[in-house]
């Protein structure tokens, strides 16, 4: 039996905001609460079908949770959408309360901010809430989820909880945990270029060859549609990274601290408009190029030889 497609969207953002912690008591209180560019947020928005969609937004991974949401309600108003609500949700019995129940299933849009994505995990394992915002991310065309840092983490199955990049590639440097599981086929980590993450995402993958690892560059997110179809938006790049091609791979055997080596692991670099189907595990340069008409396209001949003298 064939898995059932969600019918709805999700957009994971490599986000550049709230870094989830307390600042250090003994230094100047500076939280870097650089929002991502407008544009992608203008996608999100667009993605749903509505020019003043329902837009609540979950701070919950944040630990600066009110001025995140500052950020996002004056962010959305400069795209004169005004139909927004903050879920304060700090513990799984708010998690739980009817009212953000209501909410959920009245919104259009779900947007999780970045922090911790161990919280999100941990306030929404096993609730209601998730079980209802799941169902609807199936069932409902129009629906989207999006997040940003942790927000975007959050969505695997299998979720980096943490790790060392210095230490990458050393077993045992990676931190793995389970997520909210609204895409099972992958491992998505955030601020990847800029923080160089590459080694932690190439060490997930080898622990889980059989899911496709997305690293998301700052300012830079990706719109999930039927569950597999990946299409990149932002001015940065996403990084693919894909271990069923993998011959050697001594991640799971290897003893914690030492060195993981690999043989034939295959990455992809995706900037703007370029497309990956998960389920095909193919690179597009575009949307056209992934059609059953262009499928359907013999191959364009090779050019002729260039004569030598």
């Amino acid at each position: 039996m064939k898995a059932q497609k969600p019918l709805g969207k999700l957009i994971a953002i490599g986000g550049n905001e709230d870094k989830g912690t307390y600042p250090n008591p003994r230094t100047k209180k500076k939280y870097y609460l650089n929002f991502f560019e407008l544009g992608i947020i203008k996608r999100v928005v667009l993605e749903s079908g509505k020019a003043d969609p329902r837009i609540e937004v979950i701070t919950t991974a944040s630990m600066i949770p009110e001025e995140v949401a500052k950020i996002y309600v004056s962010s959305f108003a400069m795209l004169n959408c005004l139909n927004i609500g903050i879920m304060d949700i700090r513990t799984p019995e708010d998690a739980r309360q009817p009212e953000y129940l209501e909410r959920l299933l009245a919104a259009d849009i779900i947007m999780m901010s970045g922090g911790n994505q161990s919280r999100l995990k941990e306030m929404f394992g096993d609730s209601e809430f998730l079980t209802r915002m799941t169902e609807r991310y199936y069932k409902e065309p129009n629906f989207v989820i999006a997040g940003t840092s942790a927000g975007a983490m959050a969505m695997s199955q299998i979720m980096i909880r943490g790790g060392s990049v210095p230490d990458a590639l050393m077993k045992g440097a990676v931190k793995m945990g389970t997520g909210l599981a609204l895409t099972r086929n992958t491992i998505i980590d955030s601020h990847f270029v800029k923080r160089g993450r590459f080694g932690r995402l190439i060490e997930a993958v080898a622990l889980h060859p059989k899911l496709i690892g997305i690293g998301l560059g700052e300012d830079t997110g990706i719109l999930i549609t039927d569950g597999c179809l990946i299409e990149t938006i932002g001015s940065n790049l996403v990084i693919i990274m894909d271990g069923h091609n993998i011959q050697h791979n001594n991640a799971a055997a290897a003893k914690k601290g030492t060195a993981i080596s690999l043989e034939n692991m295959t990455m992809h670099v995706l900037a703007k408009g370029n497309v990956y189907d998960i389920s095909e595990r193919k690179f597009y340069a575009d949307k056209t190029l992934h059609t059953p008409e262009a499928a359907a396209s013999p191959a364009p001949a090779p050019a002729p030889p260039v004569p030598t003298a």
